[in-house]
């Protein structure tokens, strides 16, 4: 045995944590959606597979005490053997501005993407669009993730990252929205930024102030013409001849249909990942995994 590693040996078993944040899966792989299992099996494809295996253990005993995503990085303190919790620090680069108005311009003008993110879910095509733009989801390489610890294990990650890393993917299994927050939109700006993009794409005409004729500073206001929507942009286009020189047309979409057809499948526990987690002072985590249960129990 080394210097190094028998020293690190000496500091013994990890102490133990009163209401740590506890992995929910008890055995066995960890993440259940698609884009937590495809966050861990781009970390196993960077050779890290039997390091990460290291804090399991870990994460479903508790030890990781806080865990924070904000947009390009996450912070975590994870409970060793020494009294004082380990500070963790997980950088991954946040898209800019200009790369995020991009990718919501194509979500936007995709009705499919659309209607799953505002139900609170993440398609899988959603990884296909966001490389297509350029702005990958997942790191590509492991020089694209800062991994700090201020143990003194030197081994890269060492078993508190790696147990902030299993951590991680549940959050992402939790509320799906978090992996886009880490990249740098958070759920409230990205779905109201939806919202205004769909509205003025299909032509909904803004509200006119109304304006008394008695007010003393009264002006007129021109009747503004919204451009025809849905079925009306359609029939827009037919002309006033005859009806048989454009049968060929009349059944056409009025706005184009995606490749395939859109799945809505959620599970019970979609209100659940809408909300959020409740703040510590409810229950925090345990209580939405108790929620959580109890209505994939009255939906079964």
């Amino acid at each position: 045995m080394s210097e190094s590693s028998s020293r690190f040996a000496d500091y013994g078993r990890p102490r133990r944590v009163e209401g740590g944040l506890r992995a929910r899966s008890t055995r066995g792989a960890i993440g259940q959606s698609w884009w937590s299992r495809r966050f861990l099996e781009v970390l196993e494809s960077f050779a890290l597979g039997t390091r990460l295996t290291r804090g399991r253990s870990y994460a479903r005993a508790g030890q990781v005490v806080r865990l924070e995503i904000a947009p390009g990085v996450v912070r975590a303190a994870v409970q060793g053997s020494r009294p004082r919790p380990y500070d963790v620090h997980i950088g991954l680069a946040a898209f800019p501005a200009e790369l995020w108005d991009r990718v919501e311009g194509e979500l936007a003008a995709q009705a499919f993407f659309s209607a799953r993110l505002l139900a609170g879910d993440l398609p899988s095509e959603l990884e296909e669009l966001f490389t297509t733009v350029g702005a990958p989801l997942f790191p590509a390489g492991i020089d694209e993730l800062e991994q700090r610890c201020n143990c003194p294990d030197f081994a890269v990650p060492c078993k508190h990252l790696a147990a902030t890393f299993y951590l991680l993917a549940e959050a992402f299994d939790a509320d799906p929205f978090e992996l886009l927050h880490w990249r740098g939109r958070g759920r409230t700006e990205l779905l109201d930024r939806l919202r205004a993009l769909r509205a003025s794409t299909t032509g909904a005409p803004a509200p006119i102030p109304s304006v008394a004729n008695d007010a003393p500073d009264a002006v007129d206001v021109e009747p503004v013409d919204a451009p025809p929507a849905g079925a009306a942009r359609a029939l827009a286009t037919l002309p006033l001849s005859p009806l048989a020189e454009a049968v060929d047309r009349f059944w056409s979409p009025p706005v184009p249909l995606p490749d395939r057809p859109p799945t809505l499948a959620t599970g019970p526990d979609l209100l659940l990942r809408q909300l959020g987690p409740p703040a510590p002072a409810i229950g925090g985590p345990g209580l939405l995994e108790r929620l959580r249960r109890a209505y994939r129990a009255f939906g079964g």
